[in-house]
C-alpha cells in the first residue's frame, strides 16, 4: 500500500493553511480573516498567514509538512518510508509544543530564549483548531511510521489508539496534575525547597494517631483511609449482592430492585446528605420520633464516621453493582454445570467455581470504591462534623483563610499514595491468573441458582437496603413539594414553578424559570462528555487486555490517576494548567468536557478491563486469521461482547458529569453555569425547596436517559439461557444432566 499516510498529511495543511491557528474570545472557528480578504494583521488568520507577522516560530513547521512527500511513491516495507515517517512526525508535534509553552501571552516565557534571541513584539495565543488540527496529523504520521518500521506487529490501528491515548492522558491528566503537585516544593519565596514538602507531609494533622488513646481525632489521612475499607467493603458486598439477586434468583421484583440500586448515583452527593440530616439528623423525623418513643434525648450520632460511611454506601454501591453485574452474567454456566454434574452442592460451586471467576469484578468495584470515598468531597462536607478527611481538607486549603497551596498540594500526594497503594494490591490480588468464561464456542448451559442459605442472606440484606433507599428518595421527592420541610409541609407547586416556569408571550414558548439555563447546558455538556468518556475508556481497557507494550503499567497508572485525585485538585489544576498559552480553556464548554472526559474515564477503563478479561483471546485469533483488522475486530466481535461495560460506561459517565461538584465549582463560569454549582447556591442560600425541586428534575431525566441507553445497547448475547437451574440443593448425576440440558 502506498501513500497511506497522505490523508493525514492533507488534514495538517490544511490545519496549517486554513483554519485559524489560534483560539480567540470569539471562538474557535471565528473566521473574521477569511470574510475580510485575508488581512495579513488578522489574529485569525492560519499558520501560513501568521508567519508574515512576526510569528517567525511557526515557520519551521513546514519542514514536517514537505517532508513526507519524499516517501510518497514508496511501499511500507521500504526503511526509508517508516523513518521519514517517525522524523516529520515526531519533530512537527515537539516542535508545536515546544513553542506553544516558550511563547506566552507576554513573550519568551523562559529567560533564556529571551537572551539568546532577544524580547518579542507579539506575543502568543492558546491553540485553536488549525493548532490542534496539524498537531492530531503529526502524531498519526508518527505512529504510522511506528507501526511501518514493525513495532506492535505493523497494526497502525493499535500503534495510533496507543498514541492518541498517550497525547490525551498526558496533556489532561498529567500536565495539570503535575502543575499543582509541583507547588508542594515551593515555599513562601517561590523558590523549590525539599523542606517545604517534608514539613508538611511528616505532620500530625496527616499521621496523628492519638484517637487510638484519647478523645481527638486522628490525621486526616489515617481517617481518610479507614473511611474508605470501610465504604469499599461495604459497596462491594452489597454490589455483589445486588448482582447476585438480579441475575441467580427469580425474585418477582428484582427488576425493580436493579432500578433501585441506580437510584443514589443519579443524585448529587450533597442531597442524599440532606436527606439523611432531615431523617436522622438530630432534628430528624425518625430520630426525633425514635427519641420521644424511647424517652431519650436525641443524638448526633450522623455527623462524622459513621454519616459519612452511610452517606458512601448509598451513593457509590450503584457503581460497584453497574461493575459486578456484567461480572457475573459473564461466569459460564456450562462450568457451574460440570461442577454439580461431579457432585458439587450450590454453595461448594459458587465458592470454588463462580466466585473466583468474579474475582476481576470484585477487585475493580473495591478499587473503585476506595478511590470514590478518597476522593468524595459532598458528604464529608455536609456529614463531616468533626470528622476530617482529606477531601474537604484539600478544599479548605485551598479556598480558606490561609490560601496554602503547598500544603493543599502535599495533602493531594497523601490522598494519591493511598489510591496507588489500593491500585497495586488490586494488581497483586488478581495476579496473572485467567479468568476467561466466554470462548468462541456455543454455551448453553443453565446458571445454578444460589445456596438456599445465601439466597436467604443476600434478599435479607438488598431488600432492607432498596427500601432504605426509597425512604431516602421518597424524603428528596417530597421535599420539593411542600413549603419547608419539617416546618410547613403545606403542599405546593412554588419551588417547580420558580426553578422550571414556563410561559408563552407572542405566540412563543418562554423558558421562565431560573433554572432553565444551566439545566440545558448542563444537559448539552454531559451529553457531549459521556459517548466520549464511554469510546475512550472502553478503547483504553482494549488496548490493557489485549495488547502488550512497553511501559503498560505506566500508561495503565496515567488512565487512573485523575480518578485518583479528588476533583477539588483537579479544578484548581485544570485552571492552572488550561490559563494561560498554549491551551487558553478556562471559562469554555471544552473545558469542563474535558474535566469530565478524563475524571470519569476510570470507570470505563475498570469496568471494560473486568468485562474484557472474562473474553477468550482466541475470539480475537480467530477474526484476525479470517483477514479482518484489528479495528474491525474490536467492532464486530468485541465490543457486542462488552454490551454491559459499554452502559456502565454510558450511564456513569453521564450522570457524574451531571451531579459533579468538587471539580465543577472552579470551572463554570456565567456563560456556562452547570446544575450542581446552581444548586449549591440555592442552598447557601437557604432555599432547600427549590434545590430539593431541581435535584428531583435531574433524578427524573437522569433516569430516563439510563433506561434509554440500556434499550439502545441492548443486552449481549451469548448464546446462553437466562434461566436458573430449578434443581434443589442436592448432587446431580450425569444421567439426570441431559435431559435438563435438553430442557434448556
Amino acid at each position: 500500500m502506498r501513500a497511506s499516510f497522505f490523508p493525514w498529511l492533507i488534514m495538517g495543511w490544511i490545519g496549517f493553511a486554513i483554519l485559524p491557528w489560534y483560539a480567540l474570545e470569539d471562538g474557535f472557528w471565528a473566521f473574521e480573516w477569511l470574510i475580510d480578504g485575508y488581512p495579513f494583521d488578522s489574529d485569525y488568520a492560519p499558520a501560513l498567514l501568521q508567519i508574515f507577522q512576526d510569528k517567525e516560530w511557526l515557520l519551521p513547521l513546514l519542514f514536517p509538512l514537505l517532508f513526507p512527500l519524499c516517501v510518497f511513491n514508496r511501499v511500507k516495507s521500504d526503511p526509508k518510508y517508516a523513518s521519514t515517517l517517525v522524523i516529520s512526525g515526531g519533530f512537527g508535534l515537539a516542535y508545536i509544543l515546544g513553542q506553544g509553552f516558550s511563547v506566552g501571552i507576554s513573550g519568551w516565557e523562559f529567560s533564556t530564549l529571551e537572551s539568546l534571541f532577544g524580547p518579542l513584539e507579539t506575543r502568543q495565543f492558546g491553540m485553536g483548531y488549525g493548532a490542534l488540527l496539524t498537531s492530531g496529523a503529526f502524531l498519526i504520521l508518527l505512529t504510522t511510521g511506528l507501526a511501518a518500521a514493525g513495532n506492535l506487529r505493523g497494526d497502525v490501528f493499535v500503534t495510533s489508539a496507543i498514541g492518541i491515548v498517550v497525547a490525551l492522558v498526558a496533556t489532561f491528566v498529567f500536565l495539570p496534575v503535575g502543575k499543582i503537585l509541583v507547588s508542594a516544593f515551593i515555599n513562601d519565596e517561590g523558590l523549590y525547597a525539599l523542606s517545604t514538602f517534608t514539613n508538611n507531609f511528616f505532620t500530625k494533622k496527616i499521621w496523628g494517631i492519638d484517637c487510638l488513646s484519647t478523645s481527638v481525632s486522628c490525621g486526616v489521612g489515617l481517617n481518610s483511609f479507614f473511611l474508605a475499607i470501610l465504604t469499599a467493603t461495604s459497596t462491594t458486598l452489597l454490589g455483589l449482592g445486588f448482582a447476585l439477586v438480579a441475575t441467580r434468583t427469580d425474585f418477582r421484583w428484582k427488576k425493580s430492585l436493579r432500578v433501585l440500586t441506580i437510584l443514589p448515583i443519579i443524585t448529587p452527593p450533597f442531597v442524599i446528605g440532606l436527606a439523611l440530616i432531615l431523617l436522622l439528623g438530630r432534628s430528624g423525623t425518625i430520630t426525633q420520633f425514635v427519641a420521644d418513643l424511647l424517652n431519650i434525648e436525641a443524638g448526633r450520632w450522623l455527623y462524622g464516621l459513621p454519616g459519612i460511611w452511610l452517606a458512601q454506601t448509598l451513593s457509590f454501591t450503584p457503581i460497584a453493582f453497574l461493575v459486578l453485574i456484567g461480572v457475573v452474567e459473564g461466569v459460564s454456566p456450562s462450568m457451574e454445570e460440570a461442577s454439580q454434574t461431579l457432585g458439587a452442592s450450590r454453595w461448594h460451586t459458587f465458592k470454588q467455581v463462580s466466585l473466583p471467576l468474579m474475582r476481576p469484578g470484585i477487585a475493580n468495584a473495591f478499587l473503585i470504591g476506595f478511590i470514590e470515598s478518597m476522593a468524595d468531597f459532598g458528604n464529608p462536607m455536609v456529614l463531616g462534623g468533626n470528622y476530617d478527611v482529606l477531601s474537604t481538607e484539600i478544599f479548605f486549603a485551598i479556598v480558606g483563610a490561609q490560601n496554602d497551596q503547598s500544603m493543599a498540594a502535599v495533602l493531594a500526594i497523601t490522598l494519591l499514595m493511598f489510591t496507588l497503594s489500593a491500585f497495586f494490591a488490586q494488581r497483586i490480588w488478581l495476579g496473572k491468573k485467567s479468568y476467561t468464561t466466554v470462548a468462541g464456542k456455543a454455551d448453553s448451559g443453565i446458571h445454578a441458582g444460589m445456596n438456599p442459605l445465601l439466597r436467604r442472606i443476600c434478599l435479607c440484606v438488598t431488600i432492607p437496603w432498596a427500601l432504605f433507599t426509597i425512604v431516602i428518595y421518597g424524603t428528596v421527592l417530597f421535599g420539593g413539594f411542600v413549603v419547608n420541610w419539617g416546618r410547613n409541609n403545606s403542599f405546593t407547586l412554588q419551588h417547580y414553578a420558580e426553578g422550571f416556569g414556563i410561559g408563552w408571550s407572542e405566540g412563543n414558548l418562554v423558558w421562565e424559570g431560573a433554572a432553565w439555563d444551566s439545566f440545558w447546558t448542563t444537559i448539552t455538556i454531559s451529553a457531549i462528555a459521556a459517548p466520549l468518556t464511554a469510546a475512550l475508556g472502553l478503547l483504553t481497557a482494549y488496548l490493557l487486555v489485549r495488547q502488550k507494550f512497553g511501559g503498560k503499567n505506566i500508561f495503565e497508572f496515567g488512565t487512573m490517576l485523575s480518578f485518583a485525585i479528588p476533583g477539588t485538585v483537579i479544578g484548581v489544576s485544570y485552571i492552572l494548567a488550561f490559563n494561560v498559552p498554549p491551551f487558553e480553556l478556562t471559562g469554555t464548554a471544552a473545558i469542563l468536557v474535558l474535566c469530565f472526559m478524563f475524571r470519569n474515564m476510570p470507570v470505563g477503563v475498570r469496568g471494560g478491563i473486568a468485562a474484557m478479561s472474562q473474553l477468550d483471546k482466541s475470539l480475537d485469533e480467530a477474526s484476525l486469521t479470517l483477514g479482518a483488522n484489528s479495528f474491525t475486530t474490536l467492532r464486530k466481535v468485541i465490543l457486542p461482547l462488552l454490551r454491559p461495560a459499554i452502559v456502565a460506561a454510558l450511564v456513569y459517565s453521564f450522570v457524574r458529569a451531571i451531579t459533579s461538584v468538587s471539580a465543577v465549582i472552579f470551572l463554570v463560569s456565567a456563560d456556562h453555569n452547570m446544575a450542581t454549582s446552581y444548586i449549591i447556591g440555592l442552598v447557601e442560600n437557604g432555599e432547600y425547596g427549590i434545590a430539593i425541586a431541581y435535584s428531583s428534575v435531574l433524578i427524573f431525566v437522569m433516569l430516563s436517559a439510563i433506561l434509554i441507553v440500556q434499550k439502545l445497547i441492548g443486552e449481549r448475547k451469548l448464546r446462553r439461557t437466562n434461566r436458573l437451574s430449578p434443581q434443589s440443593d442436592t448432587t446431580k448425576s450425569p444421567t439426570n444432566s441431559a435431559p435438563m440440558e435438553k430442557q434448556a
